[in-house]
């Protein structure tokens, strides 16, 4: 665990706060289909489990995107004034992990802690928050033993020659979360089909030992648990029953998280009250799978290009859609990354109080960034409210308005913060934004040469929103910081 996450996500800016009176943050629920409110199960509080890593390879964009969406959630919670509890597991033991340990020859404990240090690392230089509860499967091996066996004393699971299953066609309503009819569901993916199961759907809670892998005592025997099992026996341990919020990937929805809610239902506990799941990242317009060899490694995507800029192209998306992530797309967020930098060096330049709780531009910028994301979390909306309050900020700086704007772009610097974002000083730029700004320059002079001056303006006034000085001259469009 990396510790200098300790630390992670503090603004610098003012704590001061609007008052929330009744706003309350509506999420998509996959269970209804429909919005549904984000009201806590304890006051003020708000718990959530968010399905985290299996650690047998590097992780890939896709796995950053999960963990920023989750990361924005807690942080706007948090903005909000809510103590969120935020739990996210780690799969150290898994038949993927046993495969690869078997190619290479490895250990498999060697296998789950090189992957599991390679994906905190890389969500480290994302700037992800540290979740407050981080518990291993292999940890939890008596609580999944002691679910297993209320499961079979219930009639809801059987054992056979290979392991324990829950029997699917005892669950009553099986089928939520996917919304499909029971009948047309088949066995998901870490679901082994074999003629000692009573049927196709049902699926693994133990596997007993077989030669050459990793096995725990349990009452049926020595094995390993299945994959379904260890979340319900974590989420139900560390946050109790009727949580507030689970989450995951779209890929998840089914079977992994059907099969946990079928075993907290046979169990007779309440789970998640609210389902959430982010969609999925694609490259040329593909879902991101092995398969096709499209999965780009998410360490080589953070040391090429300013972290940040993954943050704000996730930002742009709204959580539920799917996310193209390009070259082009990861350039055009830094560039706008480097007008939040810029802008913030000018603030930091203009002595200014914080922001006085009447004013009305103020206020109008909250009640706008707060609808926004209170509508399903609606980052788009709320990244775009706060780039246009950013240039009303700045137009007002240079009419002379200095104390004012500044005083203004303090809270839009404030709300940046709530969603993650936070500025760095221009000198700590990507010095390859100085080709995007020769670019521009050249883009410009050709728009005045055909006379297209609106178009010359607009980029003039790009340029110097990124902190460059733009003049003209004899021989063109100069810019320079």
């Amino acid at each position: 665990m990396n510790e200098l996450w300790a630390n992670r996500g503090r603004s610098g800016w003012s704590s001061w706060r609007p008052e929330y009176g009744t706003r309350v943050l509506h999420l998509h629920d996959t269970a209804s289909g429909q919005l549904a409110p984000l009201v806590g199960r304890d006051p003020g509080a708000i718990s959530m489990y968010v399905c985290g890593p299996t650690v047998y390879a590097p992780p890939h964009i896709g796995h950053g995107r999960f963990m920023l969406v989750y990361d924005i959630l807690r942080r706007y919670l948090e903005f909000r004034g809510s103590v969120v509890t935020h739990v996210s597991n780690v799969t150290d033991v898994d038949d993927k992990i046993i495969v690869r340990a078997e190619r290479e020859g490895r250990p498999w404990e060697e296998i789950a802690e090189q992957a599991e240090a390679q994906w905190w690392s890389a969500m480290d230089a994302l700037g992800i928050l540290q979740p407050h509860e981080i518990p291993h499967a292999t940890k939890y091996i008596s609580q999944m033993d002691d679910l297993i066996v209320d499961l079979v004393g219930r009639g809801a699971a059987y054992e056979t020659d290979d392991g324990v299953y829950l029997a699917v066609d005892r669950v009553d309503g099986y089928g939520l979360l996917p919304h499909i009819d029971p009948a047309t569901l088949r066995s998901g993916a870490r679901v082994s089909v074999d003629e000692h199961k009573r049927a196709a759907g049902d699926f693994a809670l133990w596997k007993k030992a077989k030669p050459g892998e990793p096995t725990w005592p349990s009452h049926y025997g020595p094995g390993r648990p299945g994959w379904h099992t260890e979340c319900v026996a974590m989420a139900l341990e560390l946050l109790g029953p009727g949580f507030d919020l689970h989450g995951g990937g779209l890929d998840l929805v089914f079977p992994h998280h059907e099969n946990e809610r079928a075993q907290a239902v046979q169990l007779g506990r309440q789970f998640a009250r609210v389902w959430v799941h982010n969609g999925l990242v694609t490259q040329g317009g593909e879902k991101m799978s092995k398969s096709i060899g499209n999965i780009a490694d998410l360490a080589g995507l953070v040391s090429g290009s300013d972290p940040r800029a993954y943050r704000l192209l996730v930002l742009r998306a709204q959580y539920r859609s799917p996310l193209e992530v390009t070259p082009e797309l990861l350039e055009d967020a830094a560039r706008g990354l480097a007008r939040v930098d810029a802008f913030a060096d000018r603030v930091a330049s203009i002595p200014t109080g914080a922001a006085p709780a009447g004013d009305p531009a103020v206020a109008d910028l909250d009640r706008r960034f707060f609808e926004a994301l209170d509508d399903d979390l609606d980052t788009p909306r709320g990244v775009a409210v706060l780039f246009e309050a950013m240039r009303v900020a700045n137009s007002m700086i240079d009419a002379s308005s200095a104390v004012e704007g500044a005083t203004r772009g303090r809270r839009i610097l404030e709300l940046f913060g709530a969603l993650g974002v936070f500025p760095t000083h221009r000198r700590d730029v990507d010095p390859r934004l100085d080709a995007w700004a020769a670019a521009r320059a050249g883009e410009r002079d050709r728009a005045r040469a055909a006379k297209d001056f609106a178009t010359a303006d607009s980029i003039r006034a790009e340029l110097e929103a990124a902190g460059w000085t733009v003049e003209d001259t004899p021989g063109g469009t100069r810019v320079q910081r």
